[in-house]
């Protein structure tokens, strides 16, 4: 699989070029368009999976797209305006949020763990992801993507998070010295991000986003 970039980094769109009997896996309500030689099966890997990924935030069901007779080309996007990137799997595994998963490789297993209700307080969700196998994997974000390189110890808040690779660990705590301190700024819980390894982060946060325009929308009407 060939992945092609377009309108980074604002509108990302993931061109995804297949050889003849090459397949895709992607998230249900990813498929931006495809060409007319692609087949698509829908499966949700085993009802625990599926059920695990929903309660994730994801969809219960993933779509694995096939190039038939010939070459063929799938066009992604994720749900919010941002970056994309792809993430070579491998010598490298990586953990991510659930909600920046778009597509990937066939090879590269993509499992559901708990974070923990330290993570659903913090906002970022009790669940996570983490791959195995061997591949590409592409993410999206809400903004810009920017990769930072870990040596050591960085503080990032987690709603900011998209992804970090697997040398890393991830502790939610305060992010002042003080859980008072810590009210009081309106920051809520960080993310201590420690060890050596690739970590990457979006520009905006999805939560505060809704909150800030929801809270300049009139109220519904009975």
């Amino acid at each position: 699989m060939h992945v092609n970039l377009l309108h980074r980094p604002s509108h990302a769109l993931a061109q995804c070029r297949l050889d003849p009997g090459e397949r895709v896996i992607a998230e249900s309500g990813a498929l931006v368009g495809m060409s007319t030689n692609v087949r698509v099966e829908t499966q949700s890997g085993g009802l625990m999976s599926g059920l695990k990924r929903m309660i994730a935030g994801e969809s219960f069901f993933r779509n694995t797209f096939t190039a038939e007779g010939g070459p063929g080309e799938v066009l992604f996007a994720p749900p919010l305006p941002g970056d994309m990137v792809v993430l070579e799997v491998g010598d490298r595994q990586w953990c991510a949020q659930s909600s920046a998963y778009v597509a990937s490789s066939p090879e590269v297993e993509v499992k559901t763990r708990s974070g923990g209700l330290r993570g659903f307080f913090s906002g970022a969700g009790l669940f996570a992801l983490e791959t195995a196998g061997q591949g590409q994997m592409i993410l999206g974000a809400f903004g810009a993507l920017e990769e930072i390189r870990v040596d050591g110890h960085v503080v990032v808040d987690t709603g900011h998070i998209a992804a970090w690779e697997s040398t890393l660990s991830c502790r939610i705590g305060k992010n002042t010295s003080t859980w008072l301190g810590t009210w009081l700024s309106g920051e809520g819980l960080v993310c201590h991000v420690e060890g050596r390894g690739s970590l990457w982060v979006q520009s905006r946060n999805a939560s505060r986003y809704g909150a800030t325009v929801g809270a300049r929308l009139a109220p519904r009407q009975p």
